[in-house]
């Protein structure tokens, strides 16, 4: 009798030790399988059964959490959607995360390990942490200035703080409503298909992952490779620049839309935006001269994130000396993101040292505390401290003399650029209206906001499209709640300025 026992403890033993293994095979190597298998809904009702982290401007929240009662219990809620989502992109159950709330996506959702108490105390406890807070670097007046000043047409704003790369304001119009995402019902997929088959395009962010020509604003970067070479050593001396200017090796004539370009000295030549003395420039200082310039500023590079990915700039290094001619004023290849142009101007406002762009400043856990801080951004060297005080008295002229005079702000010195890119076949695509900027309170020590707008004109007013016209108010607009925000309030100047 007692061999029996012992023989059934064994076999009890060994039914024990396989329920184990196979217990084992199913939450550790079976673990991915059902994870990723659709019919498990475990995971998704596990990650909707608490409120999200919220997302900061200004110390309020632009997003929240709306109970629904349901298994997937919790939807996103935003403030402001349209004017926020090139910053929050949106959080959704049927469509998953963008923008912050997909780079953040781990902390807000509280399943990042640096919210557990210890060190794999969830892993043991099988414990949810409460979703962390994201405290973002923007500016919420110089957002809404962005956005109201872009109104209804297709284009982007940037804006960053020149001496610590953070960026202020990210604007992408026309925008969406990402709360109508938010949910999984019949409506969020009609609003999904609605948004996607929307030849606008309201779910591309502009402001960083569409590249444009950037047309005479690049012109920012010409200059300052020409003056750190020696191709120009005095602003006021004739640059024996023809015109029109036949590009090298060929036929091509370039022309310019104003008058007295030929030998224009380069002060001349930047206030009134010469196409011929610029791409002679660009041919003269040779594609090694004006690639080095252009990487300096941060073209050519796909590495950048803000957290979020940036479309890569570019600046052909393959070209031949007429393309470089048309690179050199921001046409052919060259291309640029709205941010990429924020960060041009902010290297000059910044005497020549820029450092990254960056947007979230601190993240916190649900109780306040400290999660990780931005730190300061290492600074890199674009061009000489004195090439950069050149181009500053060359940007500022612009908007005292040239063709920027509608971003001025009474009691601020600002600098400008604008443009005017042709794009399409034959350049038959509707030009794009650039203005870039920066600006200084007469307070102030050092510039306060850099800026990049660039608005997309629609073929009824094709002919009035113009950096200084269409985009230099909406910079100055910006620039002004900055300066406002940062120190003594500014006023712009009368009406007609």
């Amino acid at each position: 009798m007692t061999r029996h026992i012992r023989h059934a403890a064994v076999f009890c033993a060994l039914l024990l030790v396989a329920l184990v293994v196979n217990a084992a095979r199913v939450q550790i190597v079976q673990k991915p399988e059902y994870d990723g298998n659709p019919a498990n809904r475990r995971p998704d009702i596990a990650r909707y059964q608490q409120p999200r982290g919220d997302i900061l401007v200004g110390g309020e929240a632009v997003t929240g959490s709306r109970d629904t009662g349901e298994h997937l219990r919790f939807e996103r809620t935003y403030a402001n959607g349209p004017m926020y989502a090139p910053i929050t992109g949106f959080a959704s159950q049927a469509y998953g995360t963008t923008l912050l709330e997909h780079a953040e996506d781990g902390l807000l959702s509280g399943a990042d390990p640096m919210l557990a108490p210890l060190p794999l105390w969830n892993d043991v406890t099988g414990a949810h942490n409460p979703g962390g807070d994201v405290v973002t670097t923007i500016d919420g007046a110089a957002q809404r200035a962005a956005f109201e000043g872009l109104g209804g047409r297709k284009g982007a704003v940037a804006a960053i703080e020149p001496s610590t790369g953070r960026i202020l304001a990210l604007v992408s119009t026309p925008s969406y409503d990402p709360q109508l995402l938010s949910g999984n019902s019949a409506a969020a997929t009609r609003t999904w298909h609605r948004l996607n088959d929307d030849p606008d395009k309201p779910m591309l962010n502009r402001a960083v992952s569409r590249t444009y020509p950037p047309g005479s604003t690049f012109k920012v970067v010409t200059a300052a490779a020409a003056l750190d070479a020696g191709v120009v050593r005095d602003l006021d001396a004739p640059t024996r620049s023809p015109d029109p200017y036949t590009l090298p090796g060929t036929r091509t004539k370039l022309t310019n839309e104003a008058d007295g370009c030929r030998d224009a000295s380069l002060r001349e030549a930047f206030e009134w935006s010469c196409n011929t003395v610029f791409a002679k420039l660009g041919v003269d200082v040779g594609v090694g001269g004006m690639t080095a310039m252009a990487d300096a500023f941060g073209f050519n590079d796909d590495g950048l994130r803000v957290p979020f990915p940036v479309a890569r700039s570019t600046f052909d290094t393959s070209v031949d000396r007429a393309q470089l001619g048309l690179s050199s004023i921001g046409q052919y290849n060259t291309r640029a993101t709205p941010l990429q142009m924020a960060v041009v101007a902010a290297a000059v406002a910044g005497g020549g040292q820029v450092r990254s762009p960056y947007l979230v400043e601190r993240t916190l856990r649900a109780g306040g505390s400290l999660v990780a801080a931005a730190g300061s951004r290492p600074t890199r060297e674009v061009m000489r401290p004195a090439t950069a005080a050149l181009l500053k008295e060359l940007m500022t002229g612009v908007v005292e003399r040239g063709t920027g005079a509608k971003a001025a702000i009474e009691g601020a010195t600002v600098g400008g650029k604008t443009g005017t890119a042709q794009h399409g076949v034959g350049n038959s695509g509707t030009p794009y209206a650039w203005f870039i900027s920066w600006a200084r309170g007469d307070g102030d020590m050092e510039a306060k906001v850099a800026v990049a707008v660039v608005v997309e004109g629609s073929a009824a007013d094709r002919g009035g499209v113009s950096g200084g016209g269409l985009a230099a108010p909406i910079a100055r607009g910006v620039m002004e709640a900055v300066l406002s925000t940062a120190g003594p309030k500014v006023a712009s100047p009368a009406a007609g300025g």
